[in-house]
């Protein structure tokens, strides 16, 4: 028998797993089982399976999968799961303007939607430094409006990479949703992909690029959190897409 036939396959692969429940999740979860039980034992079983139905979706939508990170000198993924639904050059909220945050000059924002059953814990959209959280309470407008940018309940971010470079990115609470967790405090280190917050049930997030740097998402795309790149710095060169 010749020796690669003895050699071990390290052949990389990948499996599909169940993804695990983040903690802030679980005592809904536990929350909706039991108002379940009680109606099993005390009102219907019709009833009782429509609880065991709701019980399941709130364990689904505080699912925390595996997410694959793409590694590059540069680049932006996406925080947040969702459909790409605004693309446009605006001012930066002035919660991120500053001497040492962003300037106030026009940027290319991104908006990713994200609806109840998209996956809702965020994550860092480059590596480095959390230097600002500014959390400003605010109405509950559909997500998808430009205008829930300026009124919604919304926690504004930036992060400031070894290089000086500075991310802003906004949580923004939705018609559903009603409140922002955040994990992080200014001075935290975040690696890129790593989970920084999560928004309950139906949100948002913003992510204001760097200037000379397009997008790499189309409008319509749907985005994961992690793992879709939106953009690399530094790159102008922007991407259509074709609805088919």
């Amino acid at each position: 028998m010749s020796s690669l036939e003895n050699r071990p396959d390290t052949t990389p692969s990948a499996q599909w797993r169940w993804p695990s429940v983040h903690p802030e999740g679980r005592k809904f979860a536990l929350i909706a089982a039991a108002i379940t039980l009680l109606i099993f034992w005390f009102i219907s079983d019709d009833l009782g399976w429509i609880g065991v139905g709701i019980t399941l979706w709130v364990l689904a939508f505080f699912r925390d999968p595996i997410r694959a990170v793409p590694q590059g000198r540069g680049l932006i993924v996406s925080p947040a799961d969702g459909l790409v639904t605004l693309i446009e050059k605006v001012a930066p909220p002035r919660e991120l303007v500053g001497e040492d945050a962003l300037s106030g000059e026009p940027m290319v924002r991104v908006s990713i939607f994200m609806s109840v059953f998209d996956v809702h814990i965020n994550r860092a959209p480059i590596g480095g430094t959390v230097s600002r959280v500014v959390y400003i309470s605010g109405k509950f407008l559909n997500a998808s409006l430009d205008k829930a940018s300026e009124e919604n309940e919304r926690q504004h971010l930036l992060i400031e990479g070894a290089d000086g470079t500075r991310i802003g990115f906004t949580q923004i609470a939705g018609l559903v949703a009603r409140r922002i967790v955040p994990f992080v405090k200014p001075g935290d280190t975040l690696a890129v992909g790593q989970r920084f917050g999560l928004i309950r049930f139906g949100s948002r997030v913003d992510v204001y690029l760097p200037a000379g740097t397009a997008p790499k998402v189309a409008l319509g795309q749907r985005a994961i959190a992690g793992e879709t790149i939106l953009a690399r710095i530094g790159d102008g060169e922007s991407v259509t897409g074709i609805a088919q």
